[in-house]
């Protein structure tokens, strides 16, 4: 009799998948939807998070490490993202006093 931590049905594939979906389709939301730049930066994160909960979901499904060793490789470039990002966040915030996206289209010029 296999345990349900040995065996990965295809039902429990399909949750995985779909969790990671309403993750990252709520991150893209967030990521148009609103125009503060640390919440921009949260739906980001979202979205990366997302894609590990994937990547991991198919590592199991396969039995290959390669998606979970990745996942560090993601989380890697998620940490240098996030101190970039914040550095500049504060950088913006000292300039403006806002952190309102709408007050720095003067850029794409």
């Amino acid at each position: 009799m296999l345990l349900a931590a040995e065996s990965m049905t295809q039902a429990s594939l399909a949750h995985v998948l779909l969790l990671a979906g309403v993750l990252f389709a709520i991150g893209i939301a967030g990521f148009l939807a609103r125009r503060n730049l640390i919440v921009m930066f949260l739906c980001t994160e979202l979205m990366f998070q997302a894609v590990i909960v994937a990547m991991v979901g198919f590592g199991r499904w396969y039995w290959d490490f390669s998606g979970q060793v990745f996942v560090i490789f993601i989380l890697t470039v998620a940490a240098a993202e996030a101190a970039l990002a914040l550095a500049l966040v504060v950088l913006l915030h000292r300039r403006r006093s806002t952190l309102d996206a709408e007050s720095w289209t003067e850029l794409r010029e």
